[in-house]
């Protein structure tokens, strides 16, 4: 169990901080945007801490196929996960400003270590046959992170702790349906098994040659109606948190679920086409979301889902008690939607000059 540390934190640099920052302007547009309506002092943890999620989950995918290179990339991440929790972290970036979130906000090293878990599954090709294994896998790659970002923010009781283990389930329950077609062609399946096959639908031979039809949607469609249920849930834990950073997870929580809705305008066919929200959408989705209906409380009186206990277990076990009260009250969001919507016509841009090269 990682306790405080009494080390000094000072291995990062403005410049490594950038430089995860700039990482994640390239490869996390929607983590990006959203970010700049957390308050500075969560804002650059939460890029170093993405920064490194984003490392790992590269590493693995671009292991390439040899024997064991999968395997390899997973041992070097542990080893660079052993050192910057002994506060000796390699000469990078993204480890060194790891390591200082790591001793000043007491992270959980279990947190991580889920998550490597959840690549290494990934790298074994592991099958999920029905709900619950889709679950323990969102768990691992989704729910970790939504717990670190509620360990960040001082949001650290087993409920509020749950609630982000939500969010985070949610967001990749989206993304799995959004990503249908793109997973069945680099020979993955996240859908649950079960489903497809009471649908009628034989997975084996559907992954073989994976088409769109309206067994396949009705699929789609469950495993939504699964995420949304985890959005309504997680909205207690965003009322929970502090006030100045309502805002910057709601923005998240609700962009990642109008992905979902995009899926179901296409008609639910993610196998031929990729679901984008187009920036006016986003825009739309944003206004209310930086109103008063970010700060009314919200309580959702579930337990944690049973596939994501240990992670609450873990962040309850890091947390000092004293560290459950907080030091002093939360102050008003300091960020307008002026800021995300230059952002976002930044973002529209990029996008714009990329199609064109």
């Amino acid at each position: 169990m990682h306790k405080p540390s009494d080390a000094v934190t000072g291995h990062a640099t403005a410049a490594d901080i950038a430089a995860c920052r700039d990482l994640l302007r390239d490869g996390s547009r929607s983590f990006y945007a959203a970010s700049f309506l957390l308050p500075q002092r969560f804002r650059d943890p939460a890029i170093a801490l993405y920064a490194f999620c984003r490392i790992a989950d590269d590493a693995v995918d671009c292991a390439g196929d040899a024997p064991g290179a999968q395997t390899r990339a997973l041992a070097t991440l542990h080893e660079r996960l052993d050192r910057l929790y002994d506060g000796r972290p390699i000469d990078d970036p993204a480890d060194r400003a790891l390591a200082d979130v790591v001793v000043r906000f007491a992270m959980p090293k279990r947190l991580l270590e889920a998550l490597l878990e959840g690549f290494e599954w990934d790298a074994e090709g592991r099958r999920y046959d029905d709900l619950s294994g889709v679950y323990d896998y969102s768990a691992r790659v989704a729910g970790t992170v939504g717990a670190m970002m509620a360990t960040l923010m001082g949001a650290r009781s087993a409920e509020l702790v749950a609630r982000a283990c939500d969010l985070g389930v949610a967001m990749q329950l989206t993304n799995i349906c959004r990503d249908v077609g793109e997973d069945a062609r680099n020979g993955r399946l996240y859908l649950p098994r079960q489903w497809l096959r009471e649908a009628g639908i034989d997975p084996d031979a559907w992954l073989r040659e994976p088409v769109f039809n309206a067994a396949l949607a009705s699929v789609v469609q469950r495993l939504l109606q699964a995420a949304d249920m985890l959005y309504r849930r997680s909205d207690a834990g965003i009322a929970g948190l502090p006030m100045n950073c309502r805002a910057g997870i709601n923005a998240a929580r609700y962009l990642y679920a109008e992905i979902g809705r995009q899926v179901e305008r296409q008609g639910l066919d993610s196998v031929s086409r990729r679901a984008v929200v187009p920036v006016p959408r986003k825009l739309q989705l944003l206004a209310p979301i930086l109103g008063t209906a970010v700060l009314t409380p919200r309580y959702v009186a579930a337990p944690a889902l049973a596939e994501t206990h240990f992670l609450v277990e873990a962040v309850v076990d890091a947390t000092p008690p004293h560290w459950l009260t907080p030091s002093a009250r939360p102050t008003p969001a300091n960020c307008g939607l002026h800021r995300i919507l230059e952002l976002l016509e930044l973002v529209e841009q990029r996008q714009r000059a990329l199609s064109t090269r």
